[in-house]
């Protein structure tokens, strides 16, 4: 079962809440990344990549090494699963929710059809039977 009040879930959910850092995620499950490299898609500062970086190791989604003056990254996705599991359940409700839908407008469906196939036509006048 998945802690829902823990102070990584929110994290995580803070770090996936923002653009630029799903896009950073999306970006290192190719691989690990240079901060340069994480920050070249978009326009901002390192400074301000950096920001995004520090959200994303916060929630524990990446991990960053240092091997002299470079930053590398990578993606860890163990927090990712916990949250996968966490709304797993809300597609599971949806899911049920939505098949009882179908379910009752078939059944709507085959009642209107079902009523107007006991409808019998008037004949006209003139017509033969």
């Amino acid at each position: 079962m998945v802690e829902l009040e823990t102070p990584q879930m929110d994290a995580v959910f803070h770090a996936l809440g923002d653009a630029t850092r799903r896009h950073m995620l999306r970006d290192l499950a190719d691989g690990e990344k240079t901060v340069s490299q994480l920050a070249e898609p978009f326009v901002m500062s390192l400074a301000a990549a950096s920001k995004h970086i520090k959200a994303l190791e916060n929630a524990g989604l990446i991990r960053r090494e240092v091997r002299g003056r470079t930053h590398l990254c990578r993606l860890a996705p163990g927090p990712l699963a916990s949250a996968h599991q966490w709304l797993s359940f809300y597609e599971r409700f949806w899911t049920g929710r939505l098949d009882v839908l179908e379910r009752l407008l078939r059944e709507e469906d085959a009642r209107k059809a079902q009523n107007e196939s006991r409808k019998s036509p008037n004949p006209k006048e003139g017509d033969e039977q």
